[in-house]
């Protein structure tokens, strides 16, 4: 035992520096450091750090077999192995959000230009350029005239050209896990409204000449998805802006990006509907069995705040077939970075991990062959806990964005920065609640 202990410290010691801890690429476990003779660098293109993460995994799963042949043994497992498998989780962890951070930095290209009338987007965008940089709005003042419909000051502030509004969406949409597994439109009021038959359309079989009953009539109700204001408030130094080298759009893409993307994905998962998106965990949930139209089915895992003893992989096999076929062809697992960790240790009968890795860098890992989206806005496992989603969002969950964004510039609040207030607004909620199951870390 003594022997498989070392060799077990020395993979780990292998792992540990896979991913660079927070202070001089020490990893962040204590007996990893002791083990490592030397720390690697931070990998910096994808291809070696996926390759890395692929290492760390092959590691992971030779200490978890060695955990679970100890429980077989011995009815438990021994803290130096238990201790090992979880800084190796950790480290798989690392890795991906290594990796999810560099392929994010790999696809964000140049505003787009192309297919428009490049006439009124260069006016626009040198109009733009003066506002930014010198506060000068004059000349988007005469294209609001023009009604090229650049200005809106009347409203606070200036919609900002076509290229800068669809780098935001296009960078949202990657940062965003919600916003990029769900149905996107684009509306110019403020409140997107959709009938629906809850019952469905009435429909029968008939002979070629056989006269036609009047089918009954359906009861049509509707969703409204009201759009909600989101801000972001970024800040320059007069200095930088006139500097003609910094490219301004791209620079207002980049600070806005970030802080729309954290605050629209924490509503679409778990919003309230005041103010801001509602989010399909805020509607009333109940025990799929008992499921009606208006609210989420649930899936429970037997035991509080964890998988069951026994048979803990059940519960996923449920969620996914819980769904219609139609839904579970196009179904997404969505959850934490933790509660993924705790997933990947599941086998199936057989002794085959549940989850895999991805097969190529930027591509989703799998959970039972359905991709797994993570976002850390979902709970963690905890009892009673929805800590799990699964469903075809596409179909279940409706992002309404209002078209425009705007900007209005600020010289005076904290000098000597410049404050951008932008602002967007966007709404959100359930379209379709049999696409959408969940579950339930409880009896």
């Amino acid at each position: 035992m003594e022997d498989a202990m070392t060799a077990g410290e020395g993979r780990t010691g292998e792992v540990g520096h896979v991913v660079p801890g927070p202070k001089g690429g020490r990893p962040a476990s204590g007996r990893g450091a002791k083990l490592a003779p030397e720390v690697k660098a931070a990998p910096d293109t994808v291809t070696s750090a996926f390759a890395e993460f692929m290492t760390a995994f092959e590691a992971f799963k030779e200490a978890n077999d060695e955990r679970l042949g100890e429980i077989e043994e011995k009815l438990t497992s021994d803290v130096v192995t238990r201790d090992k498998v979880e800084r190796i989780n950790k480290a798989i962890d690392d890795q991906s959000r290594l990796i999810d951070e560099l392929v994010l930095k790999k696809r964000r290209p140049p505003l787009a230009r192309a297919g428009r009338d490049e006439t009124a987007l260069t006016e626009h965008k040198a109009a733009f350029e003066a506002y930014v940089r010198r506060g000068d709005d004059q000349a988007l003042r005469d294209l609001d005239q023009k009604a090229l419909s650049a200005g809106v000051s009347g409203d606070g502030g200036y919609l900002v050209p076509p290229q800068v509004d669809e780098e935001i969406g296009r960078r949202l949409r990657v940062i965003s896990p919600i916003r990029s597994l769900a149905t996107v439109r684009q509306v110019s009021g403020s409140v997107l409204k959709k009938p629906f038959a809850a019952t469905g359309f009435a429909s029968g079989w008939v002979a070629e000449t056989a006269a036609r009953t009047q089918t009954g009539t359906p009861e049509l109700s509707e969703l409204a998805f009201p759009t909600m204001e989101l801000y972001a408030m970024p800040a320059a130094t007069q200095a930088l802006l006139d500097d003609s080298a910094v490219d301004i759009e791209a620079w207002i893409a980049a600070e806005v990006d970030i802080a729309f993307a954290e605050q629209e994905g924490e509503a679409f998962v778990s919003g309230d509907g005041v103010l801001k998106p509602k989010g399909f965990l805020a509607y009333d949930q109940v025990d799929d069995g008992a499921w009606e139209w208006g609210k989420i089915g649930t899936i429970p895992t037997g035991a509080a705040g964890a998988f069951a003893a026994s048979g803990a992989s059940d519960v996923l096999i449920n969620v996914v077939y819980a769904l219609k076929a139609g839904h579970r062809q196009n179904g997404t697992f969505v959850m934490s970075r933790r509660s993924q960790g705790a997933v990947r240790k599941l086998k199936d009968a057989d002794g085959n991990y549940l989850w895999a890795p991805p097969a190529r860098a930027g591509d989703p890992a799998s959970l039972m062959g359905f991709p797994v989206a993570e976002s850390e806005d979902m709970p963690e496992i905890a009892a009673n806990a929805t800590a799990i989603a699964f469903g075809d969002f596409r179909a279940g969950y409706l992002v309404v964005d209002r078209v425009g964004v705007r900007v209005l510039r600020d010289p005076y609040s904290a000098k000597p920065y410049v404050l951008f207030y932008t602002t967007k607004r966007v709404g959100g909620g359930v379209q379709d609640f049999e696409a959408i199951k969940l579950v339930k870390f409880g009896v």
